[in-house]
């Protein structure tokens, strides 16, 4: 368990009063269930705890470190807030144990915590030598140093290029199992190293830190964040109940891709091009609260780095017509 400070001293939550804002009108109910998707720190559950009164709180978190913290920062909540170690694609199973089935409003904060970041010995941040683990439930499931050390050439190219979007996928998957032949990788430091010498000075000096882009990668294989984000996504839609309301925050490209298409599909007519009539079945089941991504205002990407990348998309469930997701 860390001994950096509790949860409240350590994180701050990206964006938090606007999504409230957006959140807040679906929490009006005695018992609306507000399932936080990504309870991290507890930050976000927090603020609604303290603006919906009436809403009740269910926190998911498949990091045991994450639930216990966010557990300390709530228990004056009492009964208003459950926490849950289960991965967000659990959402409908969690539901279906803690609620009725349904939630009037979830949110998920997706991509690494502030919690994994600061936590040297997780392996996540490249500015500290660490054991290469980076699981976000660090009781199952592979490490960053298994995929380095017995994934093949064209399998770490592809995870590399496809995840980090990385254009040296190539050239960085050589090295690595040039270098694996001689001694397995177990820490972040001898990767890093690796990784200026792999990648021309000349990207390095526009493109960031030479690491940035292979962790992200190899985050994304270990903890198959993509994977569960699109089955994670489709589910969440599917328990939300009718005026109830999602909103996503996505740090990178491809987990906003996946956000966008899926609210998108959601908003949009099925009706077929000619039909004088639109059918119930194709309908929309979703409206957009909106416009395309938001970004957090300059003040708080000063104020708070982390929040540079960030994007926010919301939406609201209309009535749920025949043959939509429900």
């Amino acid at each position: 368990m860390s001994t950096r400070g509790d949860a409240a001293d350590r994180h701050v939550p990206v964006m938090r009063e606007r999504i409230v804002d957006l959140l807040e009108p679906a929490l009006q109910d005695d018992g609306a269930v507000f399932v936080d998707g990504t309870l991290g720190m507890g930050g976000h559950a927090q603020a609604v705890l303290e603006r919906c009164p009436r809403a009740r709180v269910i926190g998911l978190d498949r990091d045991e470190e994450a639930l216990a913290l966010a557990g300390e920062r709530l228990g004056s909540f009492g009964g208003r807030f459950v926490a849950v170690h289960a991965v967000y694609d659990d959402i409908a199973a969690v539901l279906a144990a803690h609620a009725e089935g349904t939630a009037r409003g979830i949110l998920f904060d997706l991509g690494v915590s502030s919690l994994q970041i600061d936590e040297p010995d997780r392996g996540f941040a490249y500015r500290h030598d660490a054991p290469l683990d980076m699981r976000m439930d660090q009781s199952q499931g592979i490490t960053a140093a298994d995929v380095l050390n017995t994934y093949s050439h064209g399998d770490l190219a592809r995870v590399l290029k496809t995840y980090g979007e990385e254009r040296f996928a190539g050239r960085i998957a050589s090295a690595v199992l040039r270098e694996r032949e001689k001694e397995p990788f177990t820490t972040s430091a001898r990767l890093v190293d690796l990784l200026r010498s792999a990648i021309p000075a000349a990207s390095q000096r526009s493109g960031g830190h030479p690491a940035k882009r292979t962790f992200q990668a190899l985050r994304i294989e270990v903890n198959a964040e993509l994977e569960v984000w699109e089955r994670a996504i489709t589910s969440a839609i599917g328990v939300l109940a009718p005026g109830g309301r999602i909103a996503v925050l996505s740090y990178h490209s491809l987990e906003d891709r996946i956000t966008k298409q899926a609210l998108a599909a959601g908003a949009h007519s099925r009706t077929p091009v000619g039909m004088p009539v639109e059918l119930p079945e194709h309908a929309a089941y979703l409206r957009l609260l909106t416009r395309g991504a938001e970004v957090p205002d300059p003040q708080e990407q000063v104020d708070n780095p982390r929040s540079a990348s960030a994007r926010l998309r919301a939406a609201e469930r209309l009535s749920p017509p025949n043959g939509a997701p429900a």
